[in-house]
């Protein structure tokens, strides 16, 4: 078995990352749904998986973004960019052996504010786990260290059953220490219990995902100063209503929020300097766990 890195992307459909294999493992939780072809900007968002590029924000509107929904420009050896509305972005994907790096630039007027995450939704067993940091899963790695010194994490109200409090009115998240309180236990990835919560952890740079003998490491880099964090939606057949199915989202992001409506504190969301332009690498990599 090849333990070349391969990725497969959908340009006409919003860029999407379709498949991601390392060591001859497909990592990219897929699910078909015929709307997903119809989309057009301005559309509610169709959850198909793979990976997407969410971007200028989440939650919010546009919902999960303005880059998903319109058709990628193909620019050879790699390269892609989306045409949007207030920006451009640019994508380069890379690979060699276990590794793959994805390189972005963003172009807009400067002060123009955004939010980024790779919407990575995995297929993973439920005995995976999450591990903040990102260094490679070893035995006293980084990853288990920032685990282990209770990070913040910013929860939104779909966790309010689970914290055994009420929820404050008017608030659009609440913070704890990782891996959270009461039941929510955000470091592991099933197995399934009918919740779904979205999490997100301000301040990190990557993240490793372990299931079984394989791990799975996210990393990202870029200019001075940007606000790197790890979000999590850890969908445990509780959503969506009336047809709940399993969806484990590991997203590295720019920002700290979900919605860019809601950033207020610094590190929140990037706003593009006077040079027009924002640039970030996203690195993924099999490791040893």
């Amino acid at each position: 078995m090849g333990t070349a890195a391969r990725v497969s992307v959908d340009l006409s459909h919003g860029g999407r990352w379709t498949s991601l294999r390392l060591a001859g493992r497909e990592w990219l939780w897929r699910r078909d749904d015929p709307r997903r072809d119809r989309v057009g900007p301005g559309d509610p968002f169709v959850d198909a998986g793979g990976i997407e590029e969410c971007v200028p924000t989440v939650r919010g509107q546009p919902d999960h973004g303005d880059a998903w929904c319109r058709a990628w420009r193909h620019l050879g050896d790699g390269g892609a960019e989306a045409g949007c509305a207030d920006f451009t972005l640019r994508r380069r994907i890379s690979t060699r052996d276990d590794l793959i790096v994805a390189s972005y630039r963003l172009t807009a007027d400067p002060g123009y504010r955004f939010v980024w995450a790779a919407h990575a939704l995995l297929d993973v067993s439920a005995r995976a786990r999450l591990c903040l940091g990102g260094d490679p899963a070893g035995t006293a790695g980084t990853a288990d260290a920032a685990s282990r010194a209770g990070r913040v994490v910013r929860l939104y109200p779909e966790a309010a059953a689970l914290l055994g409090r009420p929820w404050p009115e008017g608030a659009p998240f609440v913070t704890a220490r990782w891996p959270g309180p009461g039941r929510l236990h955000l470091d592991r990835l099933g197995p399934d219990d009918g919740t779904a919560v979205g999490a997100i952890v301000p301040g990190c740079s990557g993240a490793v995902v372990r299931d079984g003998t394989e791990a799975l490491r996210f990393r990202l880099s870029g200019d001075a100063g940007l606000p790197a964090s790890v979000a999590l939606w850890r969908n445990l057949r509780g959503f969506p209503p009336g047809g709940p199915y399993r969806s484990i989202g590991v997203e590295p992001m720019l920002g700290s929020v979900f919605d860019l409506a809601e950033a207020g504190q610094p590190g929140d969301a990037v706003t593009v300097p006077g040079t027009g332009h924002v640039e970030w690498e996203l690195e993924i990599a099999r490791t040893a766990s």
